[in-house]
């Protein structure tokens, strides 16, 4: 009797032995999940965006739910298209939650607040959409998945006097918003270097309502074309003042135009307005993208998104997937070995097509130019580096 009892002692000892080993903090740590941080305008001026960007990247999560072996969590933080809560929620990411990484911010002011906290806690933040230049620049854990307003820029000036055979550009500015400030600049620049000459440049800011000052003013220039770098809503009221007006020219924008607001707001004064954009369906080939295809149907079949698929819904799937694959190859979720790993990335195959990143953690892509038609969104061309 006594050997059995000491037979059991031993066994229960065994037992807990095994069970504390397999409980141990290194095993836990193994298989806890990712924290991985969403940083995106929910609320605000420029909800839209992070409304669409925020489904792209569950619909992404769906495709690769893990990466080293662990379960990725998502902590959506809404930066209320603010810059001060947009540097508040890094820091929470960061500090409060222990995120590995940080998806977001997608506007390039709101980007630019985030960006400082990244660097210094040397966890890499990806933004789907921010394109300002200075968002990555001289940073070393700060990328995007977009391409940038300089290229943005030479695009939308070379279609405008190349496809739209314009000679005289007007541009209405929105003068707070850092985006729209630099991508005018790099429009102008490229228009002029091409032979046409920009004839009056006009100031607006975020939240205006009346822009007949500011139209009376292009009118009397008597452009061939109106450049609006701006975000949908002032692209759209903008757009149906000018109509209202009788300014019967050629409307052209950036991405920021790309947002179903944009038809809401616009109505049929914006029917022909074009803009660069970031991708249409033509180039979604790989499994990937046709996976990603069908469950965004789905999605939207069952009602769960009511919009069409933008640029903005693919590019936060694409951040989500670059991050993801470059866990992968990285084999750790370490920072400076997971900055190596997303510097490094050559030929992803994204949603949005083939992804590079090059100088500075930018992205090296093609673009396309689309139009409003019928109340659509319509492929016009491809426009390549």
């Amino acid at each position: 009797m006594r050997d059995l009892i000491l037979q059991g002692t031993r066994w229960l000892a065994l037992t807990g032995a095994l069970l504390a080993l397999l409980c141990s903090p290194a095993t836990a740590a193994e298989t806890r999940p990712l924290v991985v941080g969403v940083l995106l305008p929910i609320t605000g001026s420029v909800a839209a965006y992070g409304q669409m960007i925020w489904a792209g990247i569950r619909l992404a999560q769906r495709l690769r739910p893990t990466a080293l072996g662990r379960p990725v969590k998502l902590v959506l933080v809404d930066n209320k298209s603010d810059s001060v809560e947009a540097a508040n929620g890094a820091s929470r990411l960061l500090q409060k939650e222990g995120a590995v990484a940080i998806l977001g911010p997608a506007t390039s002011s709101r980007a630019l607040a985030a960006a400082p906290m990244a660097e210094q806690g040397k966890v890499p933040l990806i933004s789907p959409t921010a394109t300002n230049p200075n968002v990555t620049q001289g940073r070393r854990y700060v990328f995007r998945v977009c391409f940038i307003d300089p290229f943005q820029g030479q695009i939308a000036a070379r279609y405008a006097f190349q496809n739209l055979k314009a000679r005289r550009a007007a541009i209405l500015i929105d003068v707070s918003q850092d985006y729209a400030v630099g991508l005018a600049a790099f429009f102008a620049r490229e228009f002029k270097r091409l032979g046409g000459k920009v004839v009056v440049q006009a100031k607006c800011n975020t939240g205006d309502q009346d822009y007949s000052a500011q139209l009376g003013t292009i009118q009397a220039a008597r452009p061939d074309l109106l450049y609006l770098p701006n975000y949908y809503t002032e692209d759209a009221l903008v757009a149906r003042q000018a109509y209202e007006l009788g300014l019967r020219v050629p409307l052209l924008s950036g991405d920021g135009a790309q947002a179903p607001e944009l038809l809401k707001i616009g109505g049929p004064a914006v029917e022909g307005l074009a803009f660069t954009a970031h991708f249409h369906r033509a180039g979604a080939t790989s499994p990937q993208a046709k996976r990603f295809l069908e469950l965004y149907a789905q999605e939207q079949a069952a009602g769960r998104i009511k919009e069409d698929l933008t640029g903005f819904h693919v590019l936060g799937a694409d951040a989500y997937l670059v991050l993801v694959d470059a866990l992968e190859r990285a084999g750790s979720a370490d920072g400076p070995k997971l900055r190596g790993a997303l510097a490094g990335t050559k030929n992803f195959s994204g949603i949005s097509g083939k992804i590079t990143i090059g100088e500075d953690g930018n992205a090296v892509k093609s673009a396309v130019i689309l139009k409003v038609d019928k109340g659509g969104f319509a492929y016009v061309t491809t426009m390549e580096p």
